[in-house]
């Protein structure tokens, strides 16, 4: 079964064929995913690395969390479940203003 990890505090220059070839060393890689901005397609500095087994994970953990990567220390734990997050903002007036601060209108 793969393991997911979470790799985290990536220099944004990274290419996922960077993080593919540093984390093979731990063992066989079965994805690689980085994350980017959706408006502006610029990494965000994280992504995640499938590995084939647990033993694999764990040895890429104590092989990468702390590895300096272009003068980054990497993050490297594994991945935990998608929190779902409440939306945020104001409420919605119905008029198309939106409120949640003080003052008059």
């Amino acid at each position: 079964m793969t393991k997911r990890l979470y790799v985290g505090n990536l220099p944004y220059s990274a290419t996922e064929a960077q993080i593919r070839q540093l984390f093979s060393q731990a063992g066989k890689i079965t994805g690689v995913t980085l994350i980017t901005d959706r408006e502006t397609g610029r990494s965000k500095g994280f992504g995640f690395v499938e590995m084939s087994t647990d033993d694999e994970a764990q040895e890429a953990i104590r092989r990468f969390n702390g590895y300096s990567m272009n003068n980054r220390s990497l993050t490297v734990n594994e991945a935990r479940p998608r929190e779902e997050r409440p939306r945020t903002g104001g409420y919605n007036s119905g008029d198309g203003r939106r409120g949640g601060g003080y003052g008059v209108e």
